[in-house]
């Protein structure tokens, strides 16, 4: 006989388990979903001040406090010149990026226009260099951040004793300069994305070569004079058209970017009066001040393995800051753009797919749990290792121990005849390959059509470049087995010149084998482009440098026309694994335009370079066993 009681239990319960399945994901998405607008105006009050520096100036500073009052909270700052905005009754959109983490953790969250920006009082002074010796009023970002910190502890209820600074790009500087303060009670920063050194490696300088397009479209709004508060956006200059190659090709000599920028943009300025790295560029290297960082101010440094604005000072401000300070210092790198981290899932960049949200996994097992330990108390840092670095190629996360990492050997891959790339050395006399740089033709950074500097460049396809006459290419034979780097990549080039100065810029490439494609379970589908993958030639790192200072940013020096001269620099580093049956490709060319200005390819100063200045050069790369131009790869065995 059937059990028709049994049999409708038993279907009732398949029924009801059902449908609990179908209501987990809502039940999981309403208990862990993010804080939205509405979220945050009912859980924090918004209030505005103004907070007095030693020197009477004042800086307007918005305090987000949360109404949870059952315990106290840590203070979280950002220090900008981008605007703590909206003014008024409006609340930031704190809760859109990766401070929804923070907000979930019931921290103060304090924003501030920084000295003579937006609504705050006082004179605006670009990368406002450090002062160790500051006496009586004396004033620098540290000081107006260490005032800011005194204030709050002593204005703001509810809060715990313990603060902490963040920031990406140019308020990564002042996290930078907070770590510099000193205050007791500033337990952590982070500087995301930093500027470090405005000369030798971000934003508007690599190794003496001047980023033109960056800079001349950042600088024609952000560096407008602001002579009282105010809540107003400057505006950028109005660049008509669509194509970014033959804007700055018909406006090609700084002397006439200066007269379009027009008399008051007082940066633009002492960009043009400081060609060299003299004092007022050294005064504002924050790498020459970490020094002063104290014992208890960690520090957790984050930047991007693409960041196209701030790669070099990620990097070199951690190694300055492990080399001079005796904090608690750890790095982290991940395959992102600039600030991608904060406020994207970073599966992709550009064409390349890395299989996973990296941007998600580095905020809940490395920046919030670093945060959380040092200012609530809360967890361990037994899980988080001194460098934490995403490798590309092989798409996954590895720990060490010190970066670069002690496993890294420096290993020699040498130009040779035939375009090819391989560990023997030449062993030919008189032997190598030229092209002619022509400053009326200069090789393009990209290949497509645009105006505005694209940040998908850091990885893009070179096959482009590959195919001029005026870019070298070289090629290792399809790997039999994985090879990784990790660290910085030496370009040691023997070169000679029929002029007296040439840049050159060296590229890494990954080369894809034919008929590569992704595996859309796994890699999803990317930025939806579904760009052709077969044979793509992956751009891991390239870096340029400006002949003239090859021996010297701060000291030029002409090239003897004819003459074999070594030409030796660092790329910033490098985490990629190149995988079996992929090819490492090298490109080296004199022009990448209009990232970098074009160099007229004499020896002079550049910003006062006209049109008739610029001529042809013809540049010869040496390949043979007294000049045997090589790239030395930081190997992790």
């Amino acid at each position: 006989m059937i059990d028709y009681i049994s049999a409708y239990k038993g279907l009732y319960m398949k029924r009801l388990l059902l449908l609990l399945l179908c209501a987990l994901p809502l039940l999981v998405s309403a208990r862990d979903r993010k804080a939205d607008s509405t979220w945050f105006a009912r859980n924090y009050t918004k209030k505005e001040t103004y907070i007095p520096m030693r020197d009477s100036v004042r800086l307007f500073t918005t305090i987000y406090s949360p109404r949870n009052r059952s315990e106290q909270h840590p203070i979280l700052m950002i220090r900008t010149p981008y605007s703590v905005g909206p003014y008024g009754k409006g609340y930031s959109n704190l809760w859109d990026r990766h401070y929804n983490d923070y907000l979930r953790e019931n921290y103060i969250l304090v924003q501030q226009d920084v000295r003579g920006a937006w609504m705050s009082e006082g004179t605006f002074e670009e990368v406002r260099p450090f002062n160790p010796d500051k006496e009586g009023d004396d004033t620098d970002e540290a000081s107006d951040t260490y005032d800011t910190i005194d204030w709050l502890l002593k204005n703001v209820a509810g809060n715990n004793g313990k603060v902490g600074v963040t920031g990406i790009s140019y308020p990564g500087f002042y996290t930078t300069m907070a770590a510099l303060s000193g205050h007791p009670a500033l337990k952590v920063v982070s500087p995301q994305a930093p500027v470090t050194d405005w000369f030798s490696g971000d934003d508007f300088h690599h190794n003496g070569s001047f980023m033109m397009m960056d800079a001349f479209g950042f600088y024609s709004g952000f560096g407008k004079p602001r002579p009282y508060p105010t809540k107003k956006r400057p505006r950028g200059f109005d660049f008509k058209g669509q194509d970014v190659y033959d804007f700055y090709l018909e406006h090609g000599t700084l002397p006439e970017l200066k007269k379009l920028m027009g008399d008051s943009i007082a940066f633009w300025k002492d960009l043009y009066a400081h060609p060299n790295n003299d004092a007022f560029w050294q005064d504002r290297n924050t790498r020459n001040f970490t020094q002063f960082i104290p014992k208890n101010t960690a520090s957790l440094v984050v930047g991007g393995l693409f960041d196209a604005e701030d790669c070099f000072g990620a990097w070199n401000l951690y190694k300055s800051i492990e080399k001079k300070a005796e904090n608690d210092n750890k790095l982290v790198m991940g395959p992102w753009s600039h600030g991608q981290w904060s406020k994207e899932p970073g599966e992709y960049m550009g064409n390349p797919r890395w299989g996973s949200k990296t941007s998600e996994w580095y905020r809940k097992h490395v920046e919030n749990p670093y945060f959380n330990y040092y200012l609530k108390g809360k967890g361990s840092l037994d899980e988080i290792a001194e460098a934490t670095v995403f490798f590309t190629g092989e798409n996954k996360w590895r720990q060490f121990d010190q970066w670069p990492p002690a496993e890294k050997e420096n290993t020699f891959m040498f130009l040779q005849q035939s375009d090819l790339l391989s560990f023997r050395e030449p062993n030919r006399s008189n032997s190598y390959d030229y092209y002619i740089s022509d400053p009326a033709h200069p090789v393009p950074y990209v290949e497509n059509i645009h105006m505005g500097r694209t940040r998908e460049y850091m990885t893009d396809d070179q096959r482009f470049a590959s195919r001029r006459t005026d870019v070298l290419t070289y090629n290792t034979e399809v790997l039999t087995e994985d090879l990784t780097l990790a660290g910085p990549v030496i370009a040691d080039l023997f070169v000679s010149l029929s002029t007296t100065d040439a840049d050159f810029i060296v590229k890494i490439i990954d080369v894809f084998p034919t008929g590569f494609s992704y595996d859309t379970l796994i890699y999803g589908k990317g930025n939806g482009k579904n760009y052709p993958m077969s044979g793509y030639q992956m751009l891991v790192r390239a870096e340029v440098m400006r002949g003239k200072y090859r021996n010297s940013l701060e000291y030029p020096e002409p090239f003897t026309p004819g003459e074999i001269t070594e030409v030796k620099y660092a790329l910033p580093d490098v985490a990629h694994t190149f995988k079996k049956g992929h090819r490492l490709m090298v490109q080296i060319q004199s022009s990448w335009f209009p990232l970098v200005d074009r160099n007229p390819q004499q020896f002079m100063n550049i910003y006062k370079a006209e049109k008739e200045d610029f001529v042809p050069c013809e540049v010869r790369v040496y390949m043979d066993a007294e000049h045997p131009s090589r790239i030395v790869l930081p190997v992790l065995e």
